[in-house]
Formats: C-alpha cells, structure tokens, sequence
C-alpha cells in the first residue's frame, strides 16, 4: 500500500467513524496484556537485532539511544520500562522495534511482537473515569479482541512529552503569540468547547486558554461534547468556537463535524480540528464536511489566532 493509499484508507475509516489499531505486546510472557496503537501512526517494524544502537550521553532514563534506518537517525524509546516491565538481554535480543510517525516527529518503540491488526468502530473503544484519576496514568481507552482479551490504547504522545518535551507544544510560545491580539466579546464571553481525549494534549490546551483569559469546557470524547452542545438548543450559537480531535472513543472528529454542521442551530459554529493526523487528505477531508480549520497537534500554540480568523469569516 502506497502512503497515499494508507492517507485515504485512514480518512475513509475516521468518516465512517472507524479506526485500524496495529495490536502488540511488551513481553513473552503468556498472560502479558495486548496494546495497540493506530495503524497510520505506525511505519514498520523491525528486528531489534539488525539494527546497531548508538547510546546518548546524559539522555532521559526511557531514551534508549539511536538507529539509523534508511537513512534516517531514529531515537527509540523504552516503551516496556515506561510499563514496568523489565525485559532480560535475552529477550531484548529477541525484541522488535515498532517504526512510528506522531506529526512528523519518527521514532522507535521497543515491543516484544506484533500481533495483527484489527478494524474497530470509536464506540468499541471504551475511556472509563479510571483512566483519568491520576495524573501518572498512561492508558487512553482499551477495547476487546475476539477472543475477549483486553486491549489497551496508550497516551503516547504523553510518552513523547516525558522523553522528547521538545518534540511537544511550545505553551510559553503560545502566551507571548496572543500578547497584543484584540479578543472579540463573543470570545473574551464565552466559552470554547474542546473534545480531546489525550490528558497529555488537555494540559497544554488548558494552560493556553489559561494564559489567554479565555474561558474553556473540555470533553474526554467527541459524544459528550456533541451531546452537550445539542442540549443547549438555540443557546448553541453563542458557543464562541468548537475544537476537536479527530481519533476519540465513541466518536470520531469527522462525526463531530458532520453531526453539528448538519444541525441548524449549530452549523455557523466555527470548528477548528487539532489533530496528530495531518496528512493532506484529513484536512481536505475536514474541510469537505465542514470544519473551518485545521491545526497540527505540535503546534497547538497557534490555535487561538486561528479561533480569531475562523472566527472573522
């Protein structure tokens, strides 16, 4: 499959709300649990054993060193240690390391092996409250194979922000962005509307809207918030803007977009994504059904100049 046709089958997959997750696991051991991660986030997997690793002096503990493959100097990341699992020499040997691409930035996780790839709809993935109590906690949402296991969907990007932070939003960058910017009343009064279900990326939004003066309501998944604002009824129009994810449990970004353009009431409320999938086609794709905007998740920093644009069509 061509990258072009691996872009289209991810855009077709999010507008029919559904999603491909690469299934793998972190140790040999037989009652070890499934992860999984979304297939177009992923390139390849590798051999650990083919590919000499150059270590870096002074590195984060998880920053297990460097590959190159095809060119390219690749950092991998201890992804069974973040888990707390120890694996032996033996089995570090006998390890693979899983290609992954998040907003550009390409990096390597060690797995023990990849298992299949499984086709699942965003409400057979499941985000209880649970997951959310504690700040230290890595798990996004989980979902169920065939055969019952449980399969667990982690906040990789959380991963990215502990060991590359500067692979991550510039949030002081953000603040010095807005400094002189001129907020209409409809934003400086009300209340900007986020579905985003990655803890990682709420803690930067929260404090970009924070700096700004502006008010904000998160939701953990696209459902809610569509729920909240339909609640709303005629008092939806005063929502300022509307930003969303596009992958989230029960329901997709491209949902979200279709489901309140479609909705008159709702449809003049500017909707900007944010999303780690920025390939051409995700963001034609948004815009084809209805979004205003779209912003990559690394540079989540300029998104409320955008608001402001979106906002002055």
């Amino acid at each position: 499959m061509s990258v072009l046709d691996k872009v289209d089958a991810a855009t077709n997959l999010a507008k029919n709300n559904e999603l491909q997750l690469l299934v793998f696991r972190i140790s040999e051991k037989k009652d070890s649990a499934y992860y999984a991660i979304n297939v177009f986030k992923t390139r390849e997997v590798v051999e650990s054993r083919n590919h000499y690793l150059t270590q870096i002096p002074s590195s984060h503990p998880l920053l297990e060193g460097t590959i190159i493959l095809r060119g390219l100097q690749i950092p991998i990341l201890n992804l069974p240690q973040w888990l707390d699992v120890k694996l032996t020499k033996e089995e570090i040997k006998r390890s693979n390391i899983l290609i992954c691409d998040f907003n550009g930035i390409i990096i390597g996780l060690r797995i023990m092996s990849a298992y299949r790839v499984i086709k699942k709809n965003w409400n057979d993935m499941h985000a209880p409250d649970s997951y959310r109590l504690k700040d230290e906690g890595v798990v996004m949402n989980d979902t169920r194979l065939e055969d019952g296991s449980l399969c667990l969907i982690l906040d990789y990007e959380k991963l990215l922000s502990q060991v590359i932070p500067q692979a991550m939003v510039n949030v002081t960058q953000a603040a010095a962005d807005i400094k002189d910017l001129e907020l209409p009343s409809k934003l400086k009064n009300g209340t900007v509307l986020i579905a985003e279900d990655s803890k990682t990326a709420q803690k930067a939004l929260t404090q970009i809207f924070k700096n700004a003066n502006i008010n904000m309501k998160l939701f953990d998944n696209g459902k809610k918030l569509v729920d909240y604002v339909l609640a709303l009824e005629e008092s939806a129009s005063s929502i300022p803007a509307i930003i969303t994810d596009i992958e989230m449990p029960e329901m997709s970004g491209f949902t979200v977009i279709q489901t309140l353009k479609a909705n008159p009431q709702t449809r003049k409320i500017p909707i900007i994504v944010n999303s780690s999938m920025t390939g051409d086609n995700n963001k034609r794709e948004a815009e084809s059904l209805g979004a205003n905007g779209f912003i990559d998740k690394t540079k989540s920093h300029n998104v409320i100049p955008l608001i402001l644009s979106v906002m002055q069509e």
